[in-house]
């Protein structure tokens, strides 16, 4: 039978996972390497099997059980300590706010300036992730609040344990050359733009199938390729002619000279913004205020033009 299996030993195993590597994992932690192998070894003399392969270093199906129960402990931890913080009303102490990249700069600085001016004791900080990083996170009890998105003929539902809430609309709309011969129409057909050299984006690159049938075309063949995040490079290229592109309108908003946006003339397309927290019976009011200011900031967010 197994043995007791300790948190702290769970927490030293989902580390080495995660990272790759028992150094890295010791570095983390606060621990020799010496000290992480020693732990590896008593949870599995405890579990009684083996846990990890260690070159590479990954779980075995031991080990993969060990890490669920290890992120349900973290997730309880976590809810325990956000419903004991919502018990304090306050408005001192600290918010770690997660974003994705075009939310980082686009909703989040005039959210956090009117949230600093009704609450100037509450100390926020900011870090970068996309959706499914930050939901990790979240469940880890790395952040408290984050912004993250899912699109409209691509849902993402969060894990379980934890509560989103929509925050705004984000209109898909297609980036194209202000010398295009369709950049001075009101709105574009997705037909009309099924043979032009498209650009391809986190929004296009895997979801092609799903714009074709909306054009009710054949399918898009895109001529150039760009991978990436990288919203302001794929606006460089179009302004320099190399094609088109569909970008969420807020990766719009910081305008490049010689690149105009036009709404779909089919079906909307929409990114859903959402604020994204630990699903708890209460949140800390901090919290819940920095919620609100970002819901505001995202309803004010004008369309480019």
């Amino acid at each position: 039978m197994p043995g007791q299996l300790e948190p702290r030993l769970l927490a030293t195993l989902e580390a080495v996972v995660r990272l790759g590597s028992f150094a890295a994992a010791a570095d983390e932690l606060g621990y020799t390497q010496g000290a992480v192998s020693q732990q590896i070894a008593d949870l599995e003399r405890r579990a009684g099997l083996r846990l990890l392969d260690r070159r590479p270093v990954r779980p075995t199906a031991a080990g993969t059980v060990l890490l669920r129960a290890e992120e349900a402990v973290r997730a309880a931890m976590t809810r325990a300590r956000t419903e004991l913080e919502a018990l304090d009303a306050g408005l001192s102490g600290e918010v770690r706010l997660g974003a994705f990249v075009s939310a980082a700069a686009g909703i989040v600085p005039p959210a956090l300036a009117a949230f600093r001016r009704a609450c100037p004791g509450v100390r926020v900080t900011l870090s970068q992730y996309e959706t499914e990083d930050a939901y990790q996170r979240l469940l880890r009890g790395d952040l408290d609040l984050a912004v993250t998105f899912d699109y409209s003929w691509f849902p993402l539902p969060p894990p379980p344990g934890l509560r989103r809430s929509l925050i705004g609309r984000d209109p898909v709309m297609v980036a194209l050359p202000a010398r295009h011969p369709l950049a001075g129409r009101a709105s574009l057909s997705l037909a009309d733009l099924a043979g032009e050299a498209w650009i391809g984006t986190p929004v296009t690159g895997p979801q092609l199938g799903p714009l074709a049938e909306l054009a009710r075309s054949a399918g898009f063949q895109p001529r150039l390729a760009f991978e990436g995040d990288d919203f302001r490079t794929v606006l460089q290229l179009v302004a320099h002619e190399l094609g088109i592109a569909v970008l969420p309108a807020l990766a719009l908003t910081d305008a490049v000279d010689g690149v105009v946006a036009r709404p779909i003339a089919e079906e909307p397309l929409v990114r859903f913004l959402y604020c994204c927290r630990i699903d708890t019976a209460g949140a800390p009011a901090i919290v819940t205020r920095l919620e609100t200011r970002l819901t505001e900031a995202a309803a004010g967010l004008p369309l480019p033009s």
